[in-house]
């Protein structure tokens, strides 16, 4: 791993850091590359502003790791109005949570009768939840809690890390339940001996794992990938791969952040492409920034740009 990376990510777990970066205008300016703003009303613009561009959204309001059940519930509430108002506007706007927004860490009971309350009102709307993934300590419990809430419906989808090693053994596991699988790299820092450190390794483990979830054959009811990633290369290389199996076409789709390269976004639409843009809001955006930077140096680079025309 790079020393900027595993600074970048040491960063993100500092309340020292979050609390003065965050005053600070520069950093504003350039997190807003990333994330059009803090309310939920500033995400919805922006999903409409992306929809003449053929574009398709996922919302999701930054922030993990709770410290009580209310806030839980709060944050299960949020997410039931965002599913109303994504369907009052008539946008292609799906949601994703972490678990630990939901109350993982406090009662995993509570959690899970949370994440049903937000499938049981998206179903009948035609959407769709997605489970993000954390830190490896919280892989097994995320898994199970999906697993258990796919067996009820398949309205669900959860997000696997292609940097961890046991990533290749969790996707077996999960084929034959026709799952919805956002595939990423992963953004937490891991220990070697848990996520591969060198990129060539993250890059290729994101291949084979996303030509073995398309290859399966045949692909069980329900079976879909989310192609998360804005890595060109990888991405033409995949797109090499899909050319060979237009049955699949139906079941995948490209997914980037919001505001990360976007030309290489119009690019694939312009192709013809299924592209999904994530969108994060909240004031709980300090960790969620840092890793963004630790992903590509270009994103540094930005910064210090905006540091200088300050």
């Amino acid at each position: 791993m790079g020393l900027m990376r595993t600074a970048l990510l040491a960063g993100s777990h500092s309340t020292w850091l979050r609390e003065r970066a965050t005053r600070y205008g520069f950093v504003r300016r350039s997190v807003s590359r990333f994330m059009p703003g803090e309310r939920i009303e500033d995400a919805l613009a922006a999903a409409e502003g992306l929809r003449p561009r053929r574009i398709a959204t996922i919302l999701t309001q930054l922030g993990e790791n709770i410290t009580a059940l209310e806030e839980g519930d709060e944050v299960t509430r949020h997410y039931l109005d965002v599913l109303e108002r994504v369907s009052r506007a008539n946008l292609d706007a799906q949601i994703s949570v972490k678990l630990t927004q939901l109350g993982l860490d406090q009662d995993k009971e509570r959690c899970f009768a949370n994440l049903m309350l937000l499938l049981q009102r998206a179903a009948p709307l035609g959407n769709v939840v997605w489970i993000d993934m954390e830190s490896s300590e919280y892989v097994d419990a995320t898994l199970d809690q999906f697993r258990r809430a796919r067996a009820v419906s398949d309205r669900v989808g959860v997000a696997l890390q292609a940097y961890l090693r046991r990533t290749p053994a969790d996707l077996e596991s999960l084929l034959p339940l026709g799952p919805a699988i956002r595939l990423v790299k992963g953004a937490y820092r891991e220990p070697p001996e848990l996520a591969f450190p060198r990129k060539v390794d993250v890059d290729e483990a994101y291949y084979s794992l996303a030509t073995r979830f398309l290859s399966s054959s045949p692909l069980a009811t329900g079976a879909f990938l989310g192609i998360a990633t804005h890595d060109s290369r990888l991405i033409d290389r995949l797109g090499r791969f899909l050319a060979t199996i237009p049955a699949a076409s139906d079941r995948y789709e490209f997914e980037m952040l919001y505001g990360i390269q976007r030309p290489l976004q119009t690019r694939l639409v312009d192709e013809g492409s299924r592209l999904r843009v994530l969108i994060s809001y909240g004031d709980y955006w300090f960790p969620w920034y840092m890793r963004r930077l630790a992903e590509r140096p270009a994103n540094v680079l930005f910064v210090v740009k905006s540091l200088l025309a300050g």
